[in-house]
């Protein structure tokens, strides 16, 4: 069946990684993406290279903001289904500029859902990507779908905003919207602020491997692929057993960030003594562990790429496209006052 898919935020991490899946997957699709081409924005990232004239038809992009309505109003009258990525996505950087997260993670939801309403007749679905990061720190062994809400940092508490907006949304105008909360992606094209490619690229340059605190901050990661598919799973699930659901999508293991960082200089034959513990995070989460067996009972999704698998698999892309990250060399780090009210690089 042909269907047309609007993405937002398609020319970043995720959103890039899930065009390429789909755009592979499903060749009688078409894709159309809004992007305003931030800092963490490339269209590089995409399938199709939009500079040719002949380029694959299937893809159409358009530059532009989540929060420009009638930008948004057009696009939504040609789409069937709708994955909303666009979203100011770092934790740190929230800590240091948060205007732009309120702006776009909330106000830019809160016009894609309008939108939504707009053309309720025709949008199959709407798919809002939200995070973990909505949870803060982990209070049960496993965290699951009705965990409570205690957003730690201003990044997790836009996603909160725009996560319990869409629900609203549901509930009040009955739109086909579900919500997906992945924990730590990592994989290729992801920027160099987030941690597992800051350390990586911090490998290959024989730079300090920078960790927050004392290291024992810990996290569920899970491989970008691994998430895509979940997303297609959730885009092509009968829509009366999903809608208003919301769904976990992580590895239900939790890696120390020390652990993670020893890995990978194991991983590419450095020495440990590149580790350098910074000043820790204000607002750190201790712990996220999340619990898949809704999503797993539901739509039989679990992970299928395992963490060494896909840290090789990662490691391998950054070494064979240093002209995609090293652009982005003087974005690692940003500045922000810990704690302690002392200034350091993150």
């Amino acid at each position: 069946m042909k269907k047309t898919i609007l993405v937002t935020g398609g020319a970043g991490f995720i959103g890039s990684n899930f065009i390429r899946h789909i755009y592979k997957k499903y060749p009688d699709y078409k894709i159309i993406i809004l992007d305003a081409l931030t800092y963490a924005g490339h269209v590089d990232n995409l399938p199709v290279n939009l500079n040719e004239n002949n380029h694959d038809e299937r893809i159409s992009f358009w530059y532009g903001n989540v929060r420009n309505g009638e930008i948004v109003d057009t696009l939504m009258s040609q789409s069937d289904i709708v994955v909303h990525f666009a979203a100011e996505t770092h934790v740190t950087r929230s800590i240091y500029d948060n205007f732009l997260f309120f702006e776009t993670d909330v106000l830019g939801t809160q016009t894609i859902a309008n939108a939504v309403l707009k053309y309720k007749n025709r949008i199959e679905r709407f798919i809002h990507i939200s995070t973990s990061e909505v949870y803060g720190t982990a209070e049960s062994e496993l965290m699951n779908e009705d965990h409570s809400l205690k957003p730690m940092s201003p990044y997790a508490a836009a996603k909160a905003g725009a996560d319990r907006l869409v629900y609203s949304y549901w509930a009040t105008y009955e739109i086909p919207a579900v919500i997906i909360r992945p924990f730590n992606n990592y994989g290729p094209y992801q920027h160099l602020e987030k941690a597992v490619p800051r350390f990586i690229t911090s490998c290959i340059l024989d730079e300090p491997v920078r960790v927050h605190g004392d290291g024992t901050a810990a996290r569920d990661f899970i491989f970008v692929e691994d998430v895509c598919a979940a997303i297609d799973m959730v885009m092509h699930a009968d829509i009366a057993r999903i809608k208003g659901e919301v769904f976990n999508v992580a590895s239900s293991v939790h890696r120390s960030i020390l652990s993670i960082a020893r890995d990978v200089v194991r991983m590419m034959g450095k020495d440990e003594s590149l580790i350098t513990c910074v000043g820790d995070r204000p607002g750190q989460v201790f712990r996220h562990t999340g619990d898949i067996s809704k999503i797993g009972s539901l739509l039989g999704w679990q992970p299928s790429v395992t963490w060494e698998e896909g840290l090789i698999k990662t490691v391998k892309w950054y070494k064979e496209n240093r002209a995609w990250w090293e652009k982005q060399l003087w974005m690692r780090a940003v500045p922000i006052i810990t704690k302690t009210g002392k200034k350091e690089l993150h």
